[in-house]
């Protein structure tokens, strides 16, 4: 049996650290009027110690590539309630003065506040440059020499990342690859990918030479003049696009979308991250109070939790206020809502109007399956009719799905029953995810917030 592969995490320890001297200073400043003493930097010392080993004997900072980061989050949070208690003997064996106290309750609750939301930020952080170290399994579209070179340049450049599933013919060339490696043909490519896990594919087929442009190549280099090449690759593959290296060969990487851009991706998970962190702890209050009105209502639990299509194509459980009396099936429903839907309990209508009951999903942003903007999750029913019926509809999936997103926010949320209802949703979203930027996901947010004409479809 193969153990899960462990990589020691330094960024997470690094954003711990950067938690806890955070931490002893708001603690400091608001529970002590920022005076503090030697002791205090003594008894900070003492919890980083515990909480070292804490993390040492329970493996933390070790990220096995395999976990989730909901179980990383729920063991994290382990330490952090054995920390507390930790610190509860110490006040029991020690004599401390009432200002030392002061700063240790400050700091157990400054660091609930601050460092839970920072180490999720650090772990993500370090889970996606992990997830870029991860096997990604590579498809390549050719059976010739070409072929051959793009799985050589693939393993000299990703040896442990990419693994090759196999090769594709599309054309009439000299199997150089080896027929047992050709895992099918054009005509049942869409069977292979249904069937199979396959995150990229590589097209390799060779370009028929132009005799136009050998004939100015050979009128140059007969007259001694620099020659450069532009291809036009807008009319085959759209204005989205973006010339890279693997390994020694150019390549062209088909639709190229702002947030393919490490920059950016990491501005986006950060701000989730605090966003909804911010949220969940400002809205407590309103959560405890929904789940009394959801529970004096009508019999049931407090959370329906169905299962939606996440980013490419994996599937997760969404945290949504149960707004309903019967509920469709958490996994494998097909029962949209309608409008007037008889299954909506009374708090339930109020809560479907002002997309109360899709504020829990701030959970799902801090656990990694959801980001604050995006194109909403669907079910696996509906994502397979849209799938079949409107173009593009999949490239929605490239990132993360949204609590909310452009096309909500400009009315096109609820039913998906006409082919305008479909068309328009997609649209909007593909054009979020290509002309993402910081800026558009705070128009949305404030959209969502204040404008009308985004609960006008809810029911």
């Amino acid at each position: 049996m193969i153990k899960p592969r462990h990589t020691f995490t330094p960024m997470h320890f690094g954003g711990d650290i950067v938690a806890f001297l955070l931490s002893f200073f708001l603690s400091v400043y608001f529970f002590n009027d920022g005076n503090y003493l030697e002791l205090e930097w003594v008894i900070l010392f003492i919890i980083i110690s515990i909480w070292g080993i804490i993390m040492y004997w329970g493996k933390l900072y070790e990220l096995n590539i395999r976990h989730k980061l909901s179980l990383a989050a729920v063991n994290y949070i382990k330490a952090y309630i054995i920390l507390i208690v930790s610190l509860i003997l110490c006040f029991s064996l020690f004599q401390f003065s009432e200002p030392s106290k002061n700063i240790i309750i400050g700091f157990v609750v400054t660091l609930a506040v601050v460092g839970i939301p920072l180490n999720f930020l650090f772990l993500r952080i370090s889970e996606f440059r992990s997830m870029n170290s991860r096997k990604k399994y590579t498809l390549v579209a050719g059976i010739g020499n070409l072929a051959v070179n793009v799985e050589k340049n693939l393993k000299s450049l990703h040896s442990s990342s990419h693994e090759i599933k196999g090769f594709v013919k599309c054309k009439n060339e000299e199997c150089i690859v080896g027929q047992e490696r050709v895992v099918g043909n054009l005509d049942n490519i869409n069977d292979y990918l249904k069937d199979n896990p396959v995150d990229e594919i590589v097209i390799a087929i060779p370009v028929k030479p132009s005799k136009k442009v050998r004939s100015i190549i050979q009128a140059a280099d007969y007259h001694g003049v620099r020659v450069k090449y532009i291809p036009d690759y807008s009319g085959l593959l759209g204005e989205n696009y973006k010339i890279m290296r693997y390994g020694q060969i150019d390549a062209v990487n088909v639709r190229q979308l702002p947030l393919d851009n490490t920059q950016s991706f990491l501005i986006k998970n950060v701000f989730d991250k605090i966003f909804a962190a911010a949220a969940l702890l400002g809205l407590a209050p309103l959560f405890l109070i929904l789940a009394v009105l959801i529970k004096f209502d009508s019999p049931g639990p407090v959370f329906y939790c169905p299962i939606r299509v996440g980013k490419g194509g994996k599937l997760f459980k969404v945290f949504k206020f149960r707004s309903m009396h019967g509920t469709d099936a958490s996994s494998g429903g097909v029962l949209s809502t309608s409008k007037n839907d008889p299954r909506v309990t009374r708090i339930g209508n109020v809560l479907r109007k002002y997309s109360l009951d899709e504020l829990p999903q701030f959970l799902n942003v801090l656990l990694g399956d959801m980001s604050v903007v995006g194109p909403r999750p669907h079910r696996s029913y509906l994502n397979q009719q849209l799938q079949a019926s409107v173009d593009k509809y999949m490239i929605r999936h490239y990132f993360k799905p949204g609590i909310t997103g452009w096309a909500q926010v400009n009315g096109w949320r609820g039913p998906t029953e006409t082919k305008e209802q479909k068309n328009q949703r997609t649209i909007h979203d593909l054009w979020y995810m290509e002309n993402w930027s910081f800026w558009l996901d705070i128009k949305i947010i404030g959209r969502t917030i204040f404008s009308r004409n985004t609960h006008k479809s809810a029911f």
